[in-house]
C-alpha cells in the first residue's frame, strides 16, 4: 500500500532535519539515497543499484552513482561541488545505455543542495535539503503518485501503440491468435499502466520481466501465464511457496484474468520490446486517445497512419458539453455556497447513468466519466475545506464507472473499452488522494463499466439498463451511406427501419436515432450523436425526421451544424460531420452552433426552435417532389450518352474526325457537362439525332463509333439499356430542345459563394451531370444566381464530401420563389442580373472558375452580384436580408405557406383511393 502524501511529508521533514546535521557530511552516499528512498516507502535495493557500471563515449568505464533503469539517474558530489558539471557527467552516460534504460529523470545532490530535471517536460528545479519536504510533490513519480498531462499528439501515446502492434504481430505470427491475442493483449495494457501508475509498486512488472526471466525469452511465456493467474488470486489463497517477487503483486479481480488463456511462446525480440514498453511512462498515457490507437495495432492498415483513428477530447466536448456538462458546471456554481445543496447535486451525480451504444474503445465513455469525477473533487473541496478530518476516503467517493454502459460490435475495442475506464478510474483516485493527502485505490475491482459486445442495432437496450434508469444517450455511431452499406448493414436497417418509406436511401448511422427514438418515448432522457451531416441534408432529411417528429415526437435540443470532425494526426482524413442532441419532450431553450468555416470554432446562439436542416425555424421537412411549388419552367437532367465512350470527343479526336470525315463535323456538337462548363474546357459529341441511313454509311469512322455503343449497351445487365441498342445512334437519356437554356452544375465547390449558372446556345448539348431549364428567363436566372437561391441550396441540397450537389426534386421544385411580384421589382432583377452576364462577357479569358473563386473574383463582378442580391430580396419584402439566418427562416415559413395547401390536397386524394 502506497504512503499518503501526509505520510511522506513528515517522513521528507524528519530527513531534512537529519541529514541537515554536519555530523553527516562525511556519512556514506548509500545511506543517503537508502533513506531518500525510505522517505517515500519504497525500498531503493529493490528498484535501483549503486555504481552500475556502463560505457561512455570513446568505449570509457563510468559507473552511474545511482541507477533505476527507465526511471532515474542520479550523480552524487562532495559537499560545495558543481551541480551543473554533475548534470553534464550524468548525460554522458546515455551512449552506453539502451532504449528501454534511459532515465526520464536526472537527480544530482551534494548532500546539502538538490537538483531535479524532468527530461521529459524540460524543467529543472534546485532546492536546499531543508526545503526538502516543501518540494516532495517533485519525485511523485517514486511513490507512483505524478500529475499528469495528456497530450493528443504525444508521442507516447504513438510509440506504446506501435510497441504493442510489434508484440501482436509476432504473437499472431507464432500462431497466438483470435479472441486469446485480443485478451492478452488488453490485459498486458492493464498491467504496463499498473506498473508506472501505483497500482502496482512502482516498476515491478518491470523487474520481474527483467530478473526473473532469461535473455532469450525461452521461459517468459510461462511466466506470463503463472502471473496472470497470481493477479486472479486473493493474497490469502496463494500458494505459501510463491516467489515473493510473484506475492508482492496485489489481488485485481474485476474477472480480467478470470479466464484462462493459452501460455504463449516469446523470443527474445519479444522480451526486448516487452522491456521497452515497461520502459515508457505509461501513467502519460490518455486512456481515451490510447483506447483507439491501441485498437488499430489490431489492424495492420489501420497502424500504418497511427494516430488517424481517435476521437479527439475538443470535439467530444461539443457534444458532451450541451449535452450535461455545462448545466451541471452552471448548477454547481449556483450552488457551491451551500453545503447541503452540494450534498444533494453530489447524490445527484452518483446517480446519473450513462449509455453510449456505440461505444468503440469508450472515448466518450471515458471522458465523460472523469469529468464527473472532476466536477466530485471540486464539490470535497467545498464541502471540506474547513479542514474537516476525513477519515475514509472512499466513504466520500461517489461516483463509480458502474454507472457507465456501453455496446460494441467489436470484441477487442468493447475489452479495451471496460478496461480503459479503470485505467481512468485510477488516474482519477489518484487526483483525489493528492487532493486529500490520502492514499485511495480500488482493489481488488469490484465494479466495472458494464460494456456488451452485441450487435447494438439487434439488440433490445433495455436489457442492458431499463430506460427508467438511464439519464443521457451518446456516443459516434458509424456513418455507412446506403450504396456502401453490406449485407449485414442492410439487413440491421430493415430490422430497425422497415416501417420507414424510402428507409433504403438512410445513412447506417440513421438506425442509431431511430432506436434512440424509441427508447426514450415517455422519458426525460436526452441523446445525442456525432453524425455525417448528410442527416440534415438532401432526401435523407424528410425520411428520417418526419419519422423522428411525427412517430416519435422528438424535439431537438442542440446542434453543431458541419463542422470538420478530425485531430491534427498526418494523414488523417477529415469527416464533415454535425452533432444532434434530442429528447421527448420540448425545452424552450435551445442552442445552436455555427461556424463561419468547417475548420473554424463554432459560435452559439440561443434560439426558439431548431429544425432538421439545424436551422432556426419551424421543425418543417423538405419532400421529394417531381412538380414544382412555384409557377416557374420545368428542371431536367441534361442528356446522358450511355455510349461506352462511343458519342463523346475530346477536342485531339475531334479535330481528328473532321480532318478523316469532313461530313462528319455537321453532326457534331459542343458537348458540357459541370467540369467542362466551370472549367472552360473543350469537349465534343456526336449528335446523330437527324441522321439519315444513307449519310451514316457514307462516314465509316462515326459508323464505328455507334458499333461500341451498339455493343456496349448489349452487354449491360439491365433490360433498358439492352433495349437501347436498338437505337444506337441516339444518347440514351435526351432532354435537349432546341431553345437556349438555363444550364446548373449539378456539383459546385461550397468554397464558391454562387453557383456558377449561365445560359447555354440550343447548339450545345449538356451532359446529365448538369441540369437544364428550357424557356427560362433573364429573371429566373436572377433568382437562381441569388444570394437568396444559394442560402437555399446551402441548407436543403445534399453534398458530395462538402461540395453542393444540386438536385431538381429537393432544391428547385422546393424553392419558394417570389410570392407577389410587381413589374418594377421584376425588371430589377432582369436589369442587375443582366449587367451580372455582361461583366463576365468582359473577362473572355477567364473560367467561371476563375471568375468565382472567392480570392480571384474581380470586384465589379462581386458588386453586380451583390446589386442583384439586394434586388431579389426586395421582391420578398420591403428590407433587403441582413444574416443568412433572417433568409433561410423567411425561406423555410414562405415554403410551409406554399406546401400547406398541397399537403391537404394530397391527404384528401389518399383518402378518395381508400
Amino acid at each position: 500500500m502506497a504512503l499518503s502524501w501526509n505520510e511522506i511529508k513528515d517522513r521528507a521533514l524528519k530527513f531534512s532535519n537529519e541529514w541537515i546535521d554536519e555530523t553527516k557530511e562525511r556519512a556514506e552516499k548509500d545511506t543517503f539515497w537508502n533513506d531518500f528512498f525510505n522517505v517515500f516507502g519504497i525500498s531503493r535495493r529493490r528498484v535501483a543499484t549503486f555504481e552500475e557500471p556502463v560505457k561512455k563515449l570513446g568505449n570509457k568505464q563510468g559507473f552511474i552513482d545511482l541507477f533505476w533503469k527507465g526511471t532515474l539517474l542520479v550523480e552524487h558530489k562532495s559537499k560545495g561541488k558543481d551541480l551543473d558539471k554533475a548534470f553534464e557527467q550524468a548525460t554522458d552516460y546515455f551512449p552506453g545505455l539502451k532504449e528501454h534504460e534511459l532515465p526520464k529523470y536526472i537527480l544530482v545532490s551534494d548532500f546539502e543542495n538538490i537538483k531535479l530535471y524532468d527530461l521529459d517536460e524540460r524543467t529543472e528545479h534546485e532546492f536546499h535539503i531543508k526545503d526538502f519536504y516543501k518540494n516532495v510533490k517533485l519525485f511523485g513519480f517514486i511513490a507512483g503518485y505524478q500529475k499528469r498531462t495528456f497530450k493528443e499528439e504525444d508521442p507516447v501515446n504513438i510509440k506504446a501503440a506501435e510497441l504493442m502492434g510489434k508484440l501482436h504481430d509476432r504473437l499472431k505470427e507464432f500462431g497466438y491468435a483470435g479472441h486469446p491475442l485480443e485478451v492478452y493483449l488488453v490485459r498486458l495494457l492493464f498491467i504496463l499502466f499498473a506498473d508506472d501508475t501505483g497500482i502496482f509498486e512502482k516498476d515491478i512488472f518491470k523487474e520481474f520481466i527483467g530478473q526473473k526471466t532469461n535473455e532469450d525469452g525461452s521461459d517468459l511465456g510461462a511466466l506470463i501465464a503463472q502471473f496472470f493467474q497470481v493477479l486472479n488470486t486473493p493474497k490469502e489463497k496463494r500458494l505459501k511457496n510463491l516467489d515473493e517477487h510473484l506475492n508482492a503483486f496485489p489481488y485485481i479481480n474485476g474477472k480480467l484474468f478470470k479466464e484462462a488463456l493459452p501460455i504463449a511462446a516469446f523470443n527474445s525480440t519479444m522480451r526486448s520490446v516487452l522491456l521497452e514498453a515497461c520502459g515508457l511512462d505509461w501513467g502519460k498515457i490518455s486512456p481515451a486517445i490510447f483506447g483507439s490507437l491501441f485498437q488499430s495495432v489490431m489492424n495492420p492498415e489501420e497502424r500504418r497512419n497511427l494516430g488517424a483513428h481517435y476521437t479527439s477530447e475538443k470535439n467530444i466536448f461539443k457534444l458532451i458539453k450541451p449535452l450535461f456538462l455545462d448545466e451541471l458546471r452552471a448548477e454547481f456554481a449556483k450552488i457551491k455556497s451551500s453545503k447541503p445543496k452540494l450534498k444533494e447535486f453530489h447524490k445527484k451525480l452518483s446517480e446519473l447513468k450513462f449509455l453510449d451504444p456505440a461505444c468503440g474503445s469508450g472515448n466518450f465513455l471515458i471522458i465523460t466519466y472523469r469529468e464527473l469525477r472532476q466536477l466530485e473533487i471540486e464539490i470535497l473541496r467545498e464541502l471540506y475545506k474547513g479542514g474537516e478530518l476525513v477519515l475514509n476516503i472512499s466513504d466520500i467517493i461517489w461516483i463509480d464507472v458502474d454507472q457507465f454502459y456501453g455496446i460494441e460490435y467489436d470484441e477487442f475495442a468493447a475489452r479495451i473499452a471496460e478496461v480503459a475506464m479503470w485505467l481512468i478510474d485510477h488516474q482519477m483516485n489518484m487526483k483525489i488522494s493528492e487532493e486529500f493527502g490520502q492514499y485511495f485505490v480500488r482493489l481488488p475491482l469490484k465494479k466495472a463499466a458494464k460494456i456488451v459486445n452485441e450487435n447494438s442495432l439487434q439488440l433490445d437496450w433495455q436489457e442492458l439498463i431499463p430506460k427508467t434508469e438511464l439519464s443521457y444517450i451518446f456516443g459516434n455511431p458509424p456513418f455507412l451511406g446506403g450504396k456502401f452499406q453490406s449485407k449485414e448493414q442492410k439487413e440491421d436497417m430493415q430490422l430497425v427501419a422497415s416501417s420507414i418509406k424510402s428507409f433504403g436511401i438512410l445513412d447506417y448511422v440513421s438506425a442509431w436515432y431511430i432506436k434512440a427514438a424509441e427508447y426514450i418515448t415517455d422519458t426525460s432522457i436526452v441523446a445525442a450523436f456525432v453524425s455525417t451531416n448528410s442527416i440534415s441534408q438532401g432526401e435523407q432529411v424528410a425520411v428520417l425526421w418526419n419519422e423522428m417528429f411525427n412517430h416519435y415526437k422528438i424535439k431537438i435540443h442542440f446542434a453543431h451544424r458541419t463542422f470538420n470532425w478530425s485531430n491534427e494526426a498526418k494523414g488523417n482524413a477529415a469527416v464533415h460531420v454535425v452533432i444532434v442532441g434530442f429528447g421527448n419532450f420540448d425545452i424552450k431553450r435551445k442552442l445552436l452552433f455555427e461556424y463561419e468555416s468547417i475548420n473554424e470554432e463554432p459560435h452559439e446562439i440561443i434560439v426558439n426552435n431548431i429544425n432538421p436542416y439545424l436551422v432556426s425555424g419551424n421543425d418543417v421537412v423538405v419532400l421529394s417532389r417531381t412538380k414544382t411549388i412555384s409557377d416557374i419552367p420545368k428542371i431536367s437532367f441534361g442528356n446522358q450518352p450511355n455510349d461506352g465512350g462511343g458519342f463523346l470527343l475530346t477536342k485531339e479526336e475531334y479535330l481528328e474526325l473532321i480532318e478523316s470525315e469532313p461530313d462528319a463535323k455537321k453532326y457534331i456538337r459542343k458537348y458540357v457537362g459541370s467540369r467542362e462548363f466551370i472549367n472552360k474546357l473543350d469537349r465534343y459529341c456526336l449528335w446523330l439525332k437527324d441522321i439519315s441511313p444513307s449519310e451514316l454509311r457514307k462516314l465509316p469512322n462515326v459508323m464505328k463509333r455507334v458499333d461500341i455503343v451498339k455493343k456496349h449497351r448489349l452487354k449491360s445487365d439491365r433490360p433498358a439499356t439492352v433495349e437501347l441498342a436498338t437505337t444506337p445512334t441516339l444518347f440514351g437519356f435526351i432532354s435537349h430542345s432546341d431553345s437556349e437554356y438555363i444550364i446548373i452544375p449539378s456539383v459546385s465547390s461550397e468554397r464558391r459563394k454562387y453557383i456558377p449558372m449561365g445560359f447555354m446556345p440550343s447548339n450545345v448539348i449538356t451532359s446529365n451531370l448538369c441540369l437544364i431549364v428550357p424557356n427560362a428567363t433573364i429573371y429566373h436566372f436572377g433568382v437562381l444566381t441569388s444570394i437568396m437561391h444559394m442560402s437555399w441550396v446551402k441548407y436543403t441540397c445534399g453534398r458530395l464530401k462538402s461540395d453542393y450537389r444540386y438536385s431538381n426534386k429537393i432544391v428547385y421544385n422546393n424553392f419558394p420563389w417570389p410570392k407577389l411580384l410587381s413589374k418594377k421589382n421584376k425588371e430589377s432583377i432582369v436589369k442587375k442580373a443582366q449587367k451580372v452576364l455582361d461583366i463576365r462577357e468582359e473577362f473572355p479569358d477567364s473560367s467561371l472558375a476563375d471568375l468565382y473563386d472567392p480570392l480571384t473574383m474581380p470586384p465589379k463582378l462581386v458588386k453586380a452580384h451583390q446589386e442583384l442580391d439586394k434586388a431579389v430580396d426586395l421582391c420578398y419584402r420591403p428590407q433587403a436580408f441582413t444574416t443568412e439566418n433572417a433568409r433561410i427562416e423567411f425561406l423555410f415559413d414562405l415554403y410551409n405557406e406554399y406546401t400547406m395547401p398541397l399537403l391537404k390536397e394530397e391527404m384528401k386524394t389518399k383518402k378518395k383511393k381508400v
